[in-house]
């Protein structure tokens, strides 16, 4: 696929819904009594495997369209013994979470993924597991894994790194366990599972550093309406703040303060920034972004800042290609775990069309220059957010982009390309078909 360079970007969009949040909702709703309908759901290659899953656990879920799904739960202890493998395919999010909600149920389930899921670590959220009274094998500290459910045990556990799945991991155990389990967060990460708990009636404390779950407490979500995933609407912001004259409004999209970190790194860069009609959707904050492009100056992130914007590194990589001075992103070593080595593919890639950015232990720094990169070819490796790098890069460049592996986006955002022609008509040239 080829992405051709644009003079500016000028136009308004909605994406998908949020794919972390439909991940939870699934499984949340599966645990539940009774009905819960989900509206907005960010259908993917990743949250069909975990329509998936819980349908091999005894789960009925009704597709009411694309983005609709009525999920009749089964109850906390209900779930079936599937007959054969649950295949997680290449969705980090569900192998971990899914961990969490079998360590509580009664038999032995294996989880197994595709290859690069399969490279990913999964003993940090086998060994709270197993502290739980779990009985949980990794395979040299990878999938595939082989839970056998126990009575578990409520636990006090300090996350050793930050890491939203695996706190959720832990909290869903905890709704199976006896007594109060509590989770200590070294810095905050995204509470989609804690808020979608409470609507759904489990008993929850929030306290500064850790969040708890008391034990035993049925649940019931009658409605779960999911906002726009943000980080799919990155690339289109990213997009209008590095090319010159474009604005860029993204409407009805989730703005949970711990996953909008790139806003605020972007509004230190220089960028022109407004949100408006700001409201509750789902018990998630939501609203309208616009971005209008600007002059951007170079910033530094720290480990602080990452959680809230580990998934928009790469696109904060390209806006520091196009920003005056030097930026640096520190404590960003999670990278380097994803589907590929991130950050030495960030590196890689964008020194392939201009860029002059170097790799460090924990991240990376950039020497960025306000104009644009030359362009030419950028290798996605299978991985989704490197496809949407490319794919902005090409919108950016002088040159254009030829973006190989261009349908790894499709394991989040399946209709990127579609909407990139939306406000870019004439920007993507698919190839002749075979």
């Amino acid at each position: 696929m080829r992405i051709a360079p644009v003079a500016a970007l000028q136009g308004h969009v909605a994406v998908p819904g949020d794919k972390s949040i439909s991940h939870r909702a699934v499984l949340i709703a599966s645990l539940c009594e009774g009905e819960t309908r989900i509206s907005g759901f960010g259908r993917s290659a990743d949250t069909e495997a975990t329509i998936a899953a819980v349908r091999a656990l005894g789960v009925r879920v009704e597709e009411d369209g694309r983005d609709a799904l009525t999920v009749h739960g089964r109850g906390l202890h209900g779930l079936t013994l599937p007959q054969e493998a649950i295949d997680c395919r290449n969705a980090g999010t569900l192998m971990r979470l899914l961990s969490g909600v079998l360590a509580g149920q009664a038999g032995r389930f294996e989880l197994i993924g595709d290859e690069s899921l399969s490279r990913r670590p999964m003993e940090r959220v086998a060994e709270p597991l197993r502290r739980m009274g779990a009985d949980v094998e990794t395979t040299d500290g990878h999938a595939p894994l082989v839970i056998e459910g126990a009575s578990l045990r409520a636990v006090d556990y300090a996350l050793p790194m930050p890491s939203a799945q695996v706190k959720s991991a832990v909290l869903l155990a905890g709704l199976l366990a006896v007594g109060r389990t509590t989770v200590v967060e070294p810095v905050p990460t995204r509470d989609h599972t804690e808020r979608l708990l409470e609507r759904a009636g489990a008993r929850i404390t929030r306290r500064p550093g850790s969040v708890s779950v008391d034990g035993g407490k049925e649940l019931r979500l009658a409605d779960v309406e999911i906002p726009g995933d943000f980080s799919s609407a990155a690339p289109f912001l990213v997009a209008a703040a590095t090319v010159p004259g474009s604005a860029i409004t993204v409407h009805e999209v989730g703005l949970n303060p711990r996953r909008t970190g790139l806003l605020d790194v972007l509004e230190r860069m220089g960028a022109r920034i407004a949100v408006y009609n700001r409201r509750s959707v789902g018990g998630e904050p939501a609203g309208d972004v616009e971005v209008r492009s600007s002059d951007l100056v170079g910033a530094t992130v720290g480990g602080d800042e990452v959680p809230a914007l580990i998934d928009e590194l790469p696109l904060l990589a390209l806006v520091a290609c196009h920003a005056r001075g030097e930026t640096v992103v520190r404590g960003a070593d999670e990278l380097r775990l994803k589907e590929t080595d991130r950050i030495e593919a960030i590196v890689e890639e964008l020194r392939r069309i201009g860029g002059h950015v170097r790799a460090t232990r924990d991240g990376f720094r950039v020497k960025g220059v306000p104009a644009r990169l030359r362009g030419g070819m950028v290798d996605s490796r299978g991985d989704h957010r490197l496809a949407m790098l490319g794919a902005v890069a090409g919108l950016s460049s002088r040159e254009g982009v030829e973006l190989r592996g261009a349908d790894a986006a499709d394991a989040s955002f399946p209709g990127l390309y579609e909407l990139l022609e939306q406000i870019a008509p004439g920007s993507v040239h698919y190839p002749p078909a075979a």
